[in-house]
């Protein structure tokens, strides 16, 4: 029974650790939710994670990433003279023989750098991993917050440039599906299943690019009249409509980028022949 006399917490302090300050109110409890909340931040954190674990073994394989008609969106465009010999997609050496690595390294830091500074990867990663804040509602443990005012996240302002290099990556991966209408003899007008993943994975990949916040602003953000400029407000309501499906879309280009990958590893180390359609 309460006397009145029991000590009170001092103003701004909780038991449970987070993020507390004097505006909070003093709840013992952590959070309030009886739901099973943390699942999707687990589920977010195993897909990030399985798909982080694929794509280094990938890179680091410098193996098996082409068969012709077909070359792996890992490592398009080849900038390395230590490239396989192909006639299938963009192959630059601008790199000489100094350089030993994977090609793929050279490649992959662009859409890398576009989907980790990506606003929702931000918040998914933030969320899987750091538990900054794990979920609505259920303060985070971390006793100090500074945002992303501080190195190395004051980095995630460059998302914008990154999405300038994303852009025409998404233009190669473009190129390439179209010369998968060819043969092993890159005679024109065959389309083996390749083909098919091939243009999923471009279609997903353009509409995550484009669904970006940052083509959302370039098209029409900084226009103070829409009355003025018909044709990019028309734009930018497009934009918008695809930026509603952000989340999916990141998804669902990650996992078809991973699939276009995983589909030239199977027909490059012999696993099975892509089967042709006409």
């Amino acid at each position: 029974m309460a006397t009145g006399t029991e000590p009170q917490p001092k103003s701004g302090t909780a038991p449970g650790g987070g993020v507390r300050d004097g505006t909070r109110a003093a709840i013992a409890a952590a959070h309030l939710r009886t739901d099973r909340w943390w699942l999707a931040p687990a589920a977010t954190a195993a897909g990030l994670l399985a798909f982080v674990v694929y794509s280094t073994w990938r890179a680091f394989a410098n193996a098996d990433y082409y068969q012709a008609p077909y070359v792996s969106p890992f490592y398009s465009p080849c900038l390395a003279d230590n490239c396989e010999p192909m006639r299938s997609g963009p192959n630059w050496e601008i790199f000489g023989s100094w350089w030993g690595l994977s090609p793929a390294l050279l490649i992959l830091i662009f859409p890398l750098g576009f989907r980790l500074t990506c606003y929702y990867y931000r918040k998914a990663y933030y969320r899987g991993f750091w538990a900054s804040p794990p979920a609505c509602a259920v303060a985070e443990p971390h006793k100090k917050y500074s945002g992303e005012t501080r190195f190395p996240l004051v980095l995630q302002n460059i998302h914008r440039y990154f999405f300038y290099a994303a852009v025409p990556v998404a233009g190669i991966l473009t190129y390439d599906t179209v010369l998968t209408f060819r043969d092993e003899h890159y005679e024109w007008g065959h389309m083996g299943l390749g083909t098919l993943v091939f243009l999923l994975n471009t279609v997903l990949i353009w509409a995550y690019t484009l669904s970006c916040h940052s083509c959302r602003h370039i098209v029409g953000g900084k226009l103070k009249h829409f009355s003025k400029h018909p044709v990019r407000y028309r734009m930018w309501q497009w934009v918008g409509k695809l930026n509603a499906r952000h989340m999916l879309l990141a998804w669902a280009s990650l996992v078809s980028v991973a699939l276009a990958d995983f589909y030239v590893y199977l027909i490059a180390s012999g696993a099975f022949d892509d089967p042709r359609l006409f």
